[in-house]
């Protein structure tokens, strides 16, 4: 992104993360469209602070709108893939994504981190759900 590039939000509080994005630089949409821009996160797995699959890391003031239920979401490891990565990535609504996040840490085994390990090479090899289709509010916050 470049510098100073204002922090934009979808209607629902998630991050805005559009194809025409002009706060993405082209390398950083390169970097996006090939998912290259996850593989610094492998130190954080190698640390043992996230897992390979698990619920993708909320930003910290996103728990200020968290159910009760939404909670359990936090009792595994943060993950670099998940559920909501390889059943639609972006184009899921982040109530939606933080559902499928609940439903893995409620069944989680390893088969399912196979399968989701599996699901998840052929959806980047694909560039599957990057970007939000169609036209989803954004707005800017401080």
């Amino acid at each position: 992104m470049y510098v100073n590039a204002p922090d934009l939000r979808n209607s629902d509080g998630s991050t805005f993360n559009g194809a025409q994005d002009s706060r993405v630089t082209p390398l950083g949409r390169f970097l996006r469209k090939t998912s290259l821009d996850e593989v610094p996160q492998l130190i954080n797995v190698m640390r043992g602070e996230m897992s390979f699959v698990g619920p993708r890391p909320d930003l910290p003031d996103s728990i200020q709108h968290y159910r009760p239920e939404d909670y359990l979401r936090l009792s595994v490891l943060p993950g670099i893939t998940g559920l909501p990565q390889v059943r639609g990535r972006n184009t899921l609504p982040w109530e939606v994504r933080r559902e499928m996040d609940t439903e893995y840490a409620e069944t989680r085994s390893l088969w399912l981190d196979i399968r989701i390990i599996l699901m998840t090479l052929h959806t980047v090899l694909f560039s599957r759900g990057i970007y939000i289709q169609g036209s989803q509010r954004r707005k800017e916050t401080a």
